[in-house]
């Protein structure tokens, strides 16, 4: 098992965790919380997280990507610890118990509404639900891996922001207010900032594997005043919305993360060598995930 639970990446689960944490905090925050749809919630992005890291692994294998000149950790496949087939296999499963939480997640959250307008929103939550399946594998697998266009970027912000944040919400509340999108795109902005950084460390490789990441298209100086960009941006928003919805100090509690959000750009900005840059990759999530807790326990108190 230890090849495969390596093949999970367990350190980035933490971030695939931070947007529905956001929607369950909110909607506690609008006495709306819904303990069965957010673990559900979890349930399912966790298993399409991995599913993503596991057609990761075998894309980037398969597309060169995972070559000697990659300076990241080695990964199963290019190791030979997971042959392509097995892999291949294992995506398949992971799949189907993504796809099986999500109905389930669905039936849970919409069950109780009957007609035309439970239906409707089960069938538009399914289809949001295959297009996050199908954005996972096709990252870099698949006959043309969009990640190795410069979009992971886009994906990753509306999928791991705004669709995570707003539709845990909506399930729940059942409803979506406008102001929900800041702490959204707030965590769109760090996740992506995640990816950043990991395309920052893996540009030689990237450019030898003709894989044109956003990083490769800036050039690393540039990279990382994007870097600087997205946290910002990030805090920027968080900082909107309680000002938007101010009513008591605690909401500001999120500035306490601030700090290591700044640091992993500063560090980010001064490191120039791929293995300095590596284990910023999990500062950045283990910031976010604090960001997270912080904000969310701040709306809610």
């Amino acid at each position: 098992m230890s090849p495969w639970i390596s093949a999970f990446r367990p350190r980035t689960l933490p971030l695939a965790l931070a947007s529905i944490l956001t929607g369950g905090f909110l909607a506690k925050a609008a006495g709306q919380f819904n303990g069965p749809v957010v673990a559900l919630a979890a349930l399912t992005t966790v298993l399409l997280q991995i599913l993503s890291n596991l057609a990761n692994d075998y894309g980037d294998s398969q597309n060169g990507a995972d070559s000697v000149h990659r300076e990241g950790p080695q990964r199963a496949v290019q190791s030979g610890a997971i042959t392509p087939a097995q892999m291949k296999r294992g995506m398949y499963i992971c799949g189907a118990l993504a796809l099986a939480s999500g109905l389930l997640l669905l039936w849970v959250a919409f069950g109780r509404i009957l007609g035309a307008a439970g239906l409707g929103l089960f069938m538009g939550f399914l289809a949001l639900g295959l297009a996050a399946i199908w954005a996972a594998v096709n990252y870099t697998a698949g006959a043309r891996p969009y990640g190795y266009a410069g979009l992971g970027d886009i994906s990753v912000f509306l999928f791991f922001g705004v669709v995570g944040v707003c539709g845990t919400y909506f399930l729940q509340a059942g409803a979506l207010p406008l102001a929900v999108l800041l702490p959204a795109a707030a965590l769109g902005c760090f996740a992506t900032a995640v990816l950043n950084v990991n395309n920052i460390r893996d540009i030689k490789s990237d450019v030898l594997a003709g894989k044109i990441t956003i990083p490769v298209r800036l050039g690393p100086r540039h990279a990382r005043r994007y870097h600087w960009l997205l946290v910002l941006f990030g805090l920027g928003c968080a900082t909107v919305f309680v000002a938007l919805t101010y009513h008591s100090p605690w909401q500001w509690l999120f500035v306490l993360a601030a700090p290591l959000l700044l640091f992993n750009a500063v560090q980010v900005w001064q490191r120039q060598e791929s293995l300095q840059i590596d284990p910023l990759l999990k500062q950045m999530a283990l910031s976010t995930l604090v960001f997270t807790v912080l904000f969310g326990i701040g709306q809610v108190v």
